[in-house]
């Protein structure tokens, strides 16, 4: 949530110079050097007097490039070379070139909400930005194109043209370069992606090089359900804040973020050494975060992955504050079963000594895996279906299966602030999961066979829900159980699904 800053500017005696309080961040203390070329070369007077600005809570740390604006009309008000009447009813932000243009700026819809959230009329933005602004209902936005406008709009000289406000723009379409269609066999991997689509659950595939992982992993934005209009917003907003939101409109399709396995902690949770920026983690909010080549990824990036995956938010903690940022996102992950790649596979032998299996294997953590809802095998393509010429179930035909089971989803979880069944808690999951009674007995067996822990437990209720949603069943049954065990552990699950 953003917070409206205060700035407060005075014009005292001394020598010429702007000092700036109120924990200004290096992007606020390089406005001074910017601030002073934009108002002169707008012609406007900067004082050649000791000038002094305070930006109010002294105790929150600022930065950005933002500030501009609103130091640059502060100092002129202070100078009385504008009037103060319209200062305390409008927001402004805003970064100036030193000609005096106003340049886009990261970050305009946090500014723009909090300014409705507090009450205020409207917004004065930089005129790129005001679209992003007007996503913001309710609220007057002006778009200046420079200070000049600016301070024209104070004085009362200036107006935006009718017009003058760019359109509402659309998010990017889905892509529709791929299809799932184009993917050949793997019915267990297709079958666990819709799964994961549908109630929004973490994925681990394991396999050799060249199984279809990857092209497998890629497909899945074109299954993804739609976001409603606040998921939408929370998605903007955050893009927003990292400053990669393009064309300024709303994102409506779900965020599919793919890291590099170099990143570090820093890039895949957030943070950085002045300005804390949203990490992937955030970034990939209401979507998915693929992580392909998992067990090369640093070992603290892995486990930072932890909190969020659990309590879908990520607090940020440095010296200079620290920021909560939305993360509820799903994993899907990609990995080798070892280090060459080819343990298990009936075609290549694996020449991996044992220790060196177990020490690839152990790049992941027990806790890190017991977060994960679907683990599978995907092994190599035989030579049917490399050469088969039928082609799979399109994207369309499965986003339509997607979209009527998490609609049940919507009507079961409404007045709740969960959207999927991968979000629930494990006891609420229980309650919105009724269990016949063999499904139940299975899943007896299942905490006593399988070691299943008190997470395990919860999560293979919550697949099963969601495998029940797909068939359009209300009672999850012993089948939708059996299937959502053999995703967590698979060979142990099979036996004992044909036992029960």
């Amino acid at each position: 949530m953003g917070h409206v800053i205060t700035v407060e500017a005075h014009v005292g005696r001394g020598l010429p110079a702007l000092v700036v309080t109120g924990l200004p961040g290096a992007g606020v203390q390089d406005a001074r050097e910017r601030v002073r070329p934009a108002v002169e070369s707008s012609g406007l007077q900067w004082p050649l007097r000791r000038v002094v600005v305070n930006l109010s809570p002294a105790g929150l740390r600022k930065d950005g490039p933002g500030f501009d604006l609103p130091v640059a009309l502060g100092v002129l008000a202070a100078s009385a070379q504008i009037p103060a009447t319209k200062l305390s009813r409008y927001a402004f932000s805003g970064e100036l070139s030193l000609k005096g243009e106003l340049v886009p700026t990261a970050g305009i819809l946090t500014v723009a909400m909090a300014a409705s959230t507090a009450g205020l009329d409207g917004v004065v933005v930089p005129q790129a930005n005001a679209a992003e602004a007007g996503l913001v209902d309710g609220l007057a936005v002006i778009a200046a194109p420079d200070l000049a406008s600016a301070v024209g709009f104070l004085r009362g000289t200036w107006t935006p043209e009718p017009g003058a406000l760019p359109p509402f723009q659309r998010g990017a379409e889905p892509r529709r370069d791929v299809d799932f269609s184009e993917v050949r066999g793997q019915g267990v991997a297709r079958r666990a992606l819709e799964i994961a689509a549908t109630g929004g659950h973490n994925v681990l595939m394991v396999g050799p090089p060249g199984a279809g992982k990857t092209m497998v992993a890629r497909r899945l934005p074109t299954i993804l359900p739609a976001m409603t209009r606040q998921e939408a917003l929370e998605v903007t907003r955050l893009h927003s804040v990292a400053g990669i939101l393009s064309g300024g409109g709303l994102v409506e399709t779900r965020p599919f973020r793919s890291p590099h396995h170099s990143i570090s902690s820093a890039g895949m949770l957030g943070g950085g050494s002045g300005f804390l920026r949203p990490g992937e983690v955030s970034l990939a909010h209401n979507g998915v975060l693929f992580l392909d080549e998992l067990t090369e990824f640093r070992r603290d990036a892995l486990e930072g992955l932890r909190q969020p995956l659990e309590d879908g938010r990520v607090v940020v903690v440095r010296s200079s504050g620290a920021v909560d940022f939305p993360a509820r996102f799903a994993l899907i992950a990609a990995s080798n079963p070892c280090p060459c790649g080819y343990r298990g596979d009936q075609r290549r032998s694996c020449r991996c000594l044992p220790n060196r299996v177990l020490a690839y294997r152990q790049r992941l953590s027990g806790p890190m895996l017991d977060r994960v809802d679907i683990q599978l095998s995907v092994p190599r393509l035989t030579r049917a279906e490399l050469l088969g010429s039928e082609s799979g179930e399109s994207s369309v035909r499965i986003r339509e299966r997607v979209e009527l089971a998490r609609e049940l989803q919507r009507q079961r979880l409404a007045g709740t602030p969960w959207a999927c069944n991968a979000q629930m808690p494990g006891a609420f999951a229980r309650k919105l999961a009724p269990l016949t009674d063999r499904a139940e007995s299975l899943l007896s067996q299942a905490v006593e066979n399988l070691g299943l822990s008190g997470r395990g437990f919860d999560r293979a209720i919550k697949v099963a829900r969601t495998i029940a949603d797909l068939a359009g069943h209300e009672r999850v049954s012993a089948e939708h159980i059996g299937e959502a065990l053999g995703y967590r552990t698979p060979a142990r699950a099979e036996e004992m699904a044909q036992v029960g």
